[in-house]
């Protein structure tokens, strides 16, 4: 048994750093390589995708990041654990297989599938079969939705990966495997920890939430003192050192940019944080309220003493579904009286659209520069030195007298009638020349009109689902 794992996370969603995988790879050693890239709007991307082409359906940026560092993978004795996969996991198994041979590393690449995740054509079935299937959010039954499904896909934990590690995969791919599950299975892996160690597998799953969104672990996104992290476009991705009695150190590689101290973890562990006392994972319910952390010297920070408690019998199922259409369009007024122009522009358009009969679920208007990050707080009260004329008034008639030098309109509709939606569009730059002066920002056209994908988390007890792993050797 190795005293010492290290897991580094490489990606912390599909479009993240395209050089930060690399680096992990290259500029210090690491034992594995775990890439999140999956989100719950992405799968039902992917789905569309492969709907068009039966070839598509999976994270193609995976497959360029596989012909630059697979040598390296190969040589170094270096694991990489995926859900890249998306909704088509043997075509991008395939894919890599290529790329293997490519480069001339035939019977050095063993890619492990992860199957199971897929279960859009099983919902009519448990549905027929008295299988209640009901919103978290809501408590509506999937079958008032049904029709405009798009992708169903169970949150698969750590187990069918490391039975993938087990059978000497080097590189795994899956659909939808947990964030947590990718860096978890190495450890159980390489420890012969019991998947009912609860203290362990939650040790394991924390250790895996810490890293899952790459660098906002190791100085990205960080609040605390932000001004101060060092070198931050040389960025360095978090790794885990773990230790078999469940202790880990997060860090990075040295000579990166970016900062690990207890803040940064701090921040992390947040994400996504509902009861602290209960992280439901398909592993573990892990209890975040029991992590001990402390410096363990220069970007080192030691996490010890978390306990756990029995995973449920429950996998969560990520339902994506149609929900209608939105278009968002935008325009820039400047200097003077940039706020009041952009005011009145949305005042005209919202006039032509009732002028024109069209009825949408929604209109928003924005005024980026004043109100868009905090809404109505940001008028409420004086949002910097000067402030904001009127006091607390809450109205943005309250700012007028402030001199913005620009100010962004920005108008977005969404509703159930696409046609609609597209006569919005065409209404966007006629006040170009028939609204209020000053107006620039529209060199990008008319706003696209976007099929709006809505999410429908449920619950599927766990003894439906069955997983398999297959092996492709390059």
């Amino acid at each position: 048994m190795k005293e010492t794992v290290r897991v580094a996370g490489g990606q912390g969603f599909w479009g993240d750093l395209l050089t930060a995988p690399v680096d992990q790879v290259r500029k210090g050693p690491i034992d594995y390589l775990m890439l999140d890239y999956l989100a719950e709007v992405t799968m039902s991307i992917l789905q569309k995708q492969r709907a068009r082409n039966s070839e598509a359906g999976y994270a193609r940026d995976f497959i360029s990041l596989m012909r630059e560092i697979l040598p390296d993978i190969a040589g170094k004795g270096i694991k990489v654990l995926s859900n890249a996969g998306g909704v088509n996991v043997q075509g991008c198994a395939s894919a890599v297989a290529d790329v293997a041979r490519e480069l001339g590393l035939d019977g050095k690449v063993k890619i492990g599938v992860v199957l199971g995740d897929d279960v859009l054509d099983k919902l009519d079935e448990w549905l027929a079969s008295g299988v209640e299937i009901n919103s978290m959010d809501t408590g509506e039954s999937l079958a008032s939705i049904r029709d405009k499904v798009q992708s169903a896909n169970v949150y698969l934990g750590a187990a069918p990966l490391v039975e993938a590690l087990g059978k000497g995969a080097n590189v795994i791919v899956g659909g939808r495997l947990t964030d947590t599950g990718l860096t978890l299975a190495p450890l159980v892996h390489e420890f012969g920890w019991s998947f009912d160690d609860w203290n362990k597998i939650s040790a394991g799953t924390i250790a895996g939430h810490i890293i899952e969104c790459g660098a906002q672990s190791s100085g990205g996104n960080c609040q605390y003192d932000w001004q101060s992290i060092p070198d931050m476009a040389n960025i360095g991705f978090p790794i885990v050192e773990a230790s078999p009695d469940g202790t880990f150190i997060v860090t990075k590689h040295e000579g990166t940019g970016g900062r690990v101290n207890v803040q940064s973890i701090k921040e992390q562990l947040l994400y996504e944080m509902g009861d602290p006392h209960s992280y439901i994972t398909p592993d573990v319910v892990a209890d975040f309220a029991s992590i001990h952390l402390s410096a363990d010297g220069e970007d080192r920070v030691r996490v010890f003493g978390i306990t756990g408690h029995p995973k449920t019998d429950f996998y969560k199922v990520s339902i994506a579904y149609s929900d209608g259409y939105k278009a968002v369009g935008t325009l820039v007024y400047s200097w003077p009286d940039a706020l009041e122009k952009a005011q009145a522009a949305d005042k005209i358009l919202r006039q032509r659209l009732e002028k024109l009969g069209l009825k949408f679920d929604v209109i928003l208007t924005e005024f980026v520069g004043v109100n868009a990050t905090h809404g109505h707080l940001a008028t409420s009260s004086p949002p910097y030195e000067g402030g904001v004329a009127g006091g607390r008034g809450g109205s943005l008639d309250s700012v007028h007298t402030i001199e913005y030098p620009e100010v962004q309109l920005r108008v977005g509709v969404r509703g159930h009638d696409k046609d609609a939606v597209t006569r919005f569009t065409k209404e966007i730059a006629p006040l170009i020349l028939t609204g209020p002066p000053g107006v620039t920002g529209f060199a990008g056209g008319r706003p696209k009109v976007e099929e709006i994908m809505a999410y429908f988390p449920a619950l599927i007890p766990k003894k439906l689902i069955e997983t398999k792993v297959e092996i492709v050797e390059a």
